[in-house]
């Protein structure tokens, strides 16, 4: 799609339903603002600028208008509408997503995110199955300390990986199959996996936890999080190597050069720097207190130490700090969906259309809508090129929709629709952050890429749903 028309999209759409009239029960400021929030899904969806302006963009015209916080019958103040634009930056979880990003720096800075990749080549890469399960499990060490899985794979798993597959002469041109596309594929899928199974391992992830607490009214921690995925995690998990091993298989199957290559990597290295151990140090302390320390120091808290700590300890300077663009531009752009999302709930836009949904689920078992929730929830990831923008726009509404169903565990709804965030992430080229960087790699054709992904979406979603549901619905019972 050209850029002209991409740009030009999203503002039709908006204004398209701002001159229809609101449905029937909806109050025009509510239908209103619906359509500035549509306009704003559209531009995530579609990203003709920055997904951050997007952002801002829809914060400033709903405060323009004064559509948010509602007071009817008369709008709120200019300072009300201010206050509640800005109310995604006093939120905790945005601030801990930002930290997120400095934590990645620092794995980067010091170097050990390279040096555990390395390793684990090193003990696990002999046999190309071997070296796809120490991609996988490179990824699974860092996953539970990374938010970003941009960061985490698109910028340190395939950094290492790349540097692979030519040793065996496979390269995008010549003879990709060999070894570079299975480990690219392994690399991809086995991410989008730890993304789900860590609620700190997607920064969306920590988004959806937010929109739960506006919408629902429920807190979720990283222990409720861990043991709701676990079973469905831990199995795709350990199978994604193999499932990648055998559906698109390496013509090379033997790697005993990569062992070398990574010793040799790892011997011009060094020793262990004290930068390395004062970042896996803090590391430890921070996953420590988030999963031991809810009940005494808030996550976002924890964040805000290790941070002080990292910049004490020089593992980052301030100045670092300051040039992380990428930092600040998550904080923009989650700062102005928080905002945006709420005001969904705020002009009760939500209430109307979850009393909507819930009188066409009536008559269904609570099971049935549980699985029809989900399927929908993750097949319609389809028309989305972003996971945060996926959980902007549908989350709260089909959490809300889920409320209004008479019986329904709304804390087990709410973490079957969250924990499918990150596998949902494997079903195409721009599903979620790595997703451009492996696809851009040159050793996953199109073809390929939409037919892994469709194949392997299946398998997720399959494995979610006859797993994944039972034992959440044990779980709470």
């Amino acid at each position: 799609m050209k850029l002209p028309l991409k740009a030009l999209l999203p503002v039709v759409v908006g204004l398209i339903l701002a001159i229809l009239p609101a449905p029937a029960g909806l109050e025009p400021y509510a239908w209103r603002y619906f359509a500035i929030f549509a306009a704003v899904v559209v531009g995530l969806v579609l990203e003709p600028i920055p997904a951050a302006a997007i952002g801002v963009m829809g914060v400033t015209l709903a405060t323009l208008f004064r559509l948010v916080p509602a007071k009817p019958p008369a709008p709120p103040t200019p300072g009300e509408a201010m206050a509640w634009a800005l109310s995604g930056f006093s939120n905790g979880t945005v601030w801990l997503i930002f930290i997120a990003f400095m934590f990645a720096l620092g794995y980067e800075k010091t170097g050990l995110g390279r040096r555990i990749s390395l390793s684990l080549i090193k003990v696990l890469g002999k046999k190309t199955l071997g070296l796809g399960y120490a991609v996988a499990f490179a990824d699974g060490i860092l996953a539970p300390f990374m938010p970003s899985n941009t960061a985490r794979s698109g910028g340190t798993i395939f950094p290492i990986i790349k540097n692979i597959p030519p040793l065996y002469g496979s390269t995008p041109d010549q003879d990709p199959r060999k070894i570079g596309s299975y480990l690219m594929w392994v690399a991809l899928a086995t991410t989008c996996v730890t993304s789900s199974l860590f609620l700190t391992g997607l920064a969306p992830n920590l988004l959806a936890v937010s929109v739960v607490a506006k919408t629902a009214g429920i807190q979720l921690n990283w222990t409720e999080w861990f043991v709701a995925i676990a079973p469905v995690g831990l199995l795709l998990f350990l199978a994604v190597p193999y499932l990648s091993y055998v559906i698109y298989p390496p013509t090379q199957k033997e790697s005993a050069d990569a062992p070398v290559w990574a010793a040799r990597e790892l011997a011009a290295m060094g020793p262990v720097s004290r930068r390395e151990l004062t970042m896996a140090g803090l590391a430890l302390f921070a996953l420590v207190l988030w999963i031991f320390g809810g009940s005494v120091v808030d996550a976002t808290a924890t964040a805000f130490i290790a941070l002080c700590l990292m910049l004490l300890f020089k593992v980052i300077t301030w100045d670092d700090l300051l040039g992380n663009k990428q930092a600040w531009n998550v904080l923009m752009w989650f700062g102005t969906l928080v905002a945006l999302a709420d005001g969904l709930a705020r002009t009760g836009f939500l209430t109307w259309f979850a009393n909507g949904v819930a009188a066409h689920l009536a008559g269904y078992s609570l099971t049935t809508v549980m699985v029809a929730l989900v399927v929908v929830f993750f097949v319609i990831h389809y028309i989305f090129a972003s996971v945060t923008a996926h959980v902007t726009a549908l989350l709260p509404v089909f959490l809300t929709a889920a409320m209004a169903v008479p019986g329904m565990d709304v804390k087990m709804m709410a973490l079957m629709l969250c924990t499918s965030l990150g596998i949902m992430g494997v079903i195409t080229p721009f599903a979620t952050g790595p997703s451009p960087i492996y696809y851009g790699s040159g050793y996953l054709p199109a073809k390929d890429f939409w037919r892994l992904g469709f194949i392997f979406g299946l398998i997720f979603l399959a494995v979610f749903l006859a797993l994944g549901i039972p034992w959440m619905l044990a779980v709470a019972g």
